[in-house]
Parts: C-alpha cells; sequence; structure tokens
C-alpha cells in the first residue's frame, strides 16, 4: 500500500515528541553560518508543511514538494491558518522539477531513507545540485544502519493517543538495510485524530464513545552509514562540507543514529 495516506491524518499527532522548533533553529542557525539568511529554500520531503512553516517564519520564501497528497492537504491547512507564502509542489524526489534555482534544499526526518535505492538517491542529489544557485547549501538528516541494525529493527512499538492509535511492527533485513515497518492504525471516525485539530473543528471528546475505523500501511526505509551517503554525494556532483550527530549536535561516532549532513552545489559559475 502507497505510504503516507491514512496514517497522514495522525502524522503530526505521532510526531508530537519531535523537536521541529530546535531542528528548526539548527537548521537556521547553519544556514546563516553559511550566508543564507533569506531567499528561496526549497523542502524537499516536506510531509505536512511543520519544518515548511518554521523555516518561512525565520524570513526564507519556501517551497515544498513532497509526493502524498493526503500529506500536502494538510500542509495547505497549515499555510491557511499562518498566512504565509508557501508553494507546495505534488512530485516524486526522484523526479521533481522547479521554475528556477534556490538558495539551498533542506530534507528532514529522514525522507532521504525513503529512497531505497541508491541509484535513486543518486539521482536525488543530482537533482539537487541541478536547482541549487551558484555555491549553494544542501541541508539534510538520514537514520543510519546503526539505528536500524541495533535499536529499531525487530520490534514493535504500540501508542494509544485517545482519538487514534498505532501498533509499529518493525523488520531489519540486514543484507539489503532496508527497514520494513508495518503500521496498523486505528482511528476514530468521529474526528480526525488529530486532537488539537478536532478542538479548532469542535468535536467533542473521546469519552463520548465512537467508532474506530482499522487502517494498514507499509513502509520501506533503507540505512545508509556516512560514508555511503558522503560517496553518493560526490558521485552525484555535490561537495560535502560537515556532518554532525543530529541527536547530541557534536561528532558523528559509530553509534550515531540520526545524522544531519552539509553539502553544496558544484559546477555552476557564480556571476560577479
Amino acid at each position: 500500500m502507497e505510504a503516507y495516506t491514512s496514517f497522514a491524518a495522525v502524522y503530526d499527532t505521532f510526531m508530537d515528541n519531535v523537536p521541529y522548533n530546535e531542528w528548526g533553529g539548527f537548521i537556521h542557525s547553519m544556514l546563516c553560518e553559511s550566508g543564507v539568511e533569506n531567499g528561496l529554500v526549497l523542502d524537499l520531503g516536506c510531509g505536512t508543511g511543520t519544518m515548511t512553516e518554521i523555516l518561512a517564519g525565520y524570513g526564507y520564501d519556501m517551497i515544498g514538494v513532497d509526493n502524498s497528497e493526503e500529506m500536502l492537504e494538510l500542509a495547505l491547512e497549515k499555510r491557511l491558518r499562518s498566512g504565509h507564502d508557501i508553494l507546495y509542489l505534488l512530485q516524486d524526489m526522484r523526479e521533481f522539477e522547479l521554475y528556477g534555482t534556490v538558495k539551498a534544499v533542506v530534507s528532514v526526518c529522514d525522507s532521504v531513507n525513503y529512497i531505497t535505492d541508491t541509484d535513486d538517491l543518486e539521482k536525488v542529489f543530482r537533482l539537487v545540485n541541478n536547482y541549487l544557485d551558484p555555491g549553494g547549501l544542501f541541508l539534510f538528516d538520514f537514520n543510519t544502519d546503526y539505528k536500524y541494525r541495533e535499536v529499531m529493527g525487530d520490534c514493535t512499538i504500540a501508542e494509544d493517543r485517545g482519538r487514534c492509535s498505532f501498533i509499529w511492527d518493525n523488520y531489519y533485513y540486514e543484507t539489503e538495510q532496508i527497514n520494513e515497518y508495518d503500521l496498523t492504525l486505528f482511528i476514530r471516525e468521529d474526528g480526525t485524530g488529530n486532537d488539537a485539530a478536532d478542538k479548532e473543528n469542535g468535536a467533542e471528546p473521546e469519552e463520548n464513545g465512537g467508532l474506530y475505523r482499522k487502517y494498514k500501511e507499509t513502509h520501506y526505509q533503507r540505512g545508509y552509514t556516512l560514508n555511503e551517503i558522503r560517496n553518493i554525494l560526490q558521485d552525484a556532483g555535490l561537495v560535502f562540507y560537515l556532518a554532525r550527530d543530529m541527536d547530541t549536535g557534536g561528532e558523528v561516532t559509530e553509534k550515531s543514529e540520526r545524522i544531519c549532513v552539509l553539502a553544496g552545489e558544484s559546477g555552476k559559475e557564480i556571476r560577479k
């Protein structure tokens, strides 16, 4: 089944433990340190637009690209509430097209891990290089092979949030470096599954009863090592600048679970 269809409705509820504002501040500081304080920025794999909105709040002119129509519908609702002038495009990361170049491309929440074929990931990186301004920046994070193998692999995670619950079964195939996770979702039919959104829309609290509908989705992600990412960036024509442990902000170690990478455009001449 296509990923992020049923799950889109409850994605923000189950991602409320992600430090988006902290990550947004980190991304903003990294961009500013490299001279990108304003201008066009692409959020690649933007999902429901949470990070897109945060970066728009810092004054960037944002474009969001995602291949899930359901996720983009939620992003458009956020845009309506915030009033930010964000352009959203329904496109596959492997084939995205822009109207021109941008100062920076960002991609967060392990979006690149959904590209499970290394040749496809090279295509994504080549497109990033193509649509960056001369000297433009590419800032993204990814989950490591270590995280899938030692932390997430072959485990089950379950959460109950009242209006929605999920069971998340992980299976890691070490030879292929592929993590399969099967999501079983239970979403109340009288609400969206998102308590904040339901409250805004006047939905009643969960104690009023109601039916839950069951949905199932299967997702696949590939675990990468930093060396693999560096090599693919180089093959795609991008320049690798630095990497940081996304959880600690420090140096990358063999036990780093999420790594942030800063790379740059290469091949275009800067006009003077």
